[in-house]
């Protein structure tokens, strides 16, 4: 039977968070760590061996509303418009109960509005490389809680953001995980790769 990694990619502060007080886009701790060479590698590393991704609506419009252009981008950083590339050319699932686009603009793109776990068994099922949960803390979470995570991708950035999201919330089943990889970046983040033991 083949079995499809399902990797969960995410930036974390120290204090836990996937974002700061302000709400789902107080992020802006996250950025200075995103864009060094070690995070872009890390990235083009993560996705490498990805055939599908998915993201929540949110994301799924951020990313839209920015990535499609980049790989075109001559002046972009090479590692960005190979992460653009990929982007435009793989599978996107996305999870929305209210995009109402019956056709999406972005190419390969399907809205589903089925529970998270369900579909990610589903796409289990069929041929292709690992499936890449980016930055969707809300599918992360409940992929986590049905045990549907195969590898944990966290960058840790070094700043506290004294509220807002944490990701491992309380209620989430135990488990072990393994160190896979990990690195640092000028800034001071460290990539770090997980992998579930079963």
């Amino acid at each position: 039977m083949n079995s499809r990694r399902v990797v969960a990619n995410i930036s974390l502060s120290l204090d836990g968070r996937v974002n700061g007080p302000g709400g789902d886009y107080d992020m802006g701790w996250i950025v200075p760590h995103a864009v060094t060479d070690a995070a872009r590698e890390h990235m083009v590393a993560v996705t490498g061996r990805a055939t599908t991704a998915v993201l929540g609506r949110k994301n799924y419009q951020g990313f839209g509303g920015f990535w499609p252009a980049v790989a075109a981008d001559e002046n972009a950083d090479p590692r960005d418009r190979a992460f653009s590339a990929w982007l435009n050319e793989v599978e996107k699932v996305v999870f929305s109960t209210t995009l109402t686009e019956t056709t999406p603009a972005w190419a390969g793109t399907r809205v589903v509005a089925a529970d998270p776990a369900a579909e990610i068994r589903r796409l289990r099922a069929r041929e292709g490389g690992d499936i890449v949960v980016l930055a969707s803390a809300s599918i992360i979470r409940a992929l986590l809680a049905a045990d549907e995570v195969d590898r944990l991708s966290i960058t840790l950035c070094p700043a506290v953001a004294g509220g807002g999201a944490r990701l491992f919330e309380d209620g989430l089943p135990a488990g072990d995980w393994i160190l896979a990889d990990l690195s640092s970046t000028d800034s001071g983040a460290v990539c770090l790769l997980y992998d579930r033991a079963r």
